[in-house]
């Protein structure tokens, strides 16, 4: 009696099985590794646009799209191409931790590049519960680093070495009491108490914090501006909400108040720019080099792929930066090899550094530290930054 037509195709194929390229039983192999394809590597993002009102997250991805879009077309990661996955959560922690859970959901290889420290956590805590490496969170958070945290992969600076550098330049000055504009929850709490650790260090009077919520009415700042006032506080320094932030600059300044106002980079350029006359004399900490000067290998890369990918589009801090975030995820990528697993992506980054055109990126086993590149940038007379 004849067999089954199905039989026998079942054991022509289990005849033909070792005789099949090794190219192909590894190219079927990859079909179990989330976000590896044949051609590609799918890279997953949360990011604040806020459909494009929020001006430094259309910047840096921006910026990340240009980076991306050259190295596809010099080939790719190992021969990949990089596949960008973007949601908008809207500068809310619940819809960007949402938006986390969902990408890997779909399949995405790693997370990357959120802007804004809340976002930013959120992301960070489904990427450790679901055991997916988070590579270049594009912003200073201390969560992000302390206590180390094995899946998260910083690139930047993060903002306590930004206030570092503002005190001391405060402190060469002549500055004596300083106090931070900071945002009413836990990660700007504890950007406070950095504030008042670095303050001391440093030999500054501590002023204290003004703690802001999106809806902080105008009646608020005018009395946030009299109490800075009457504590004698000299520097008032940020952390994030550059629209709230220059929103009490204004209004300190209506009022007579002396004070001086400086800045951490995020939202610096469009700060600077609403805040016109106002801004000049300015300082703020930036976390990369200037856009517009070319004096590093990095920002004339940069330069060039802009021009290519946006052309007529401003350089920015925020451009920047998302493309040495990107530059550093395609660095990180490469290093996992040629057949690319979350598991050699991680051992490979336990001892990793790399010279992105001018900054080193470091990270190794128990300390993810990323690039310490700060510097310190002049709000000039045309408005635009000197450092």
């Amino acid at each position: 009696m004849n067999k089954p037509a199905h039989a026998q195709e079942r054991r022509l194929l289990l005849q033909l099985l070792p005789a099949l390229p090794l190219a192909v039983m590894a190219r079927a192999g990859h079909a179990a590794e989330p976000g590896i394809g044949g051609n590609e590597i799918l890279v997953g993002q949360s990011i604040t646009l806020q459909g494009g009102k929020n001006v430094y997250g259309s910047e840096a991805l921006a910026g990340v799209k240009a980076y991306v879009d050259a190295i596809n077309r010099s080939g790719g990661v190992n021969g990949r191409r990089i596949v960008l996955r973007t949601l908008d959560d809207e500068n809310s922690s619940a819809k960007a931790e949402a938006n986390a859970r969902a990408l890997v959901q779909q399949g995405v290889f790693v997370l990357f590049g959120s802007i804004e420290g809340g976002p930013s956590t959120a992301v960070m805590k489904a990427a450790t519960e679901l055991g997916v490496p988070f590579i270049g969170p594009m912003a200073g958070s201390p969560g992000l680093r302390l206590p180390h945290q094995p899946l998260v992969y910083p690139v930047r600076a993060e903002h306590r070495e930004e206030f570092r550098a503002l005190i001391t330049q405060g402190k060469r000055i002549g500055l004596q009491r300083v106090a931070l504009f900071h945002a009413d929850s836990d990660v700007g709490r504890e950007h406070l108490a950095n504030v008042q650790k670095l303050a001391a260090a440093s030999g500054m009077a501590f002023g204290g914090g003004v703690p802001f919520n999106g809806d902080i009415t105008d009646a608020q700042l005018a009395a946030a501006a009299a109490a800075l006032a009457q504590q004698k506080v000299d520097l008032v320094i940020n952390h994030g909400s550059p629209t709230l932030y220059g929103r009490l600059i204004r209004t300190a300044r209506a009022a007579g108040s002396r004070i001086t106002f400086w800045g951490v980079n995020s939202g610096s350029t469009p700060l600077a720019a609403e805040l016109g006359p106002l801004a000049k004399g300015m300082v703020f900490a930036q976390i990369v080099p200037n856009p517009n000067s070319g004096k590093t290998a990095l920002v004339r890369e940069y330069q060039e792929r802009m021009a290519r990918a946006a052309p007529g589009q401003a350089l920015s801090y925020g451009s920047l930066e998302g493309y040495m975030t990107a530059k550093a995820l395609a660095a990180a990528l490469r290093a996992a090899g040629a057949s690319p697993t979350r598991a050699s992506l991680m051992a490979a980054l336990e001892r990793f550094e790399t010279d992105l055109g001018g900054l080193t990126l470091r990270w190794r086993k128990g300390e993810h530290t990323g690039c310490t590149f700060v510097d310190l940038a002049l709000v000039g007379r045309d408005g635009r930054f000197v450092q």
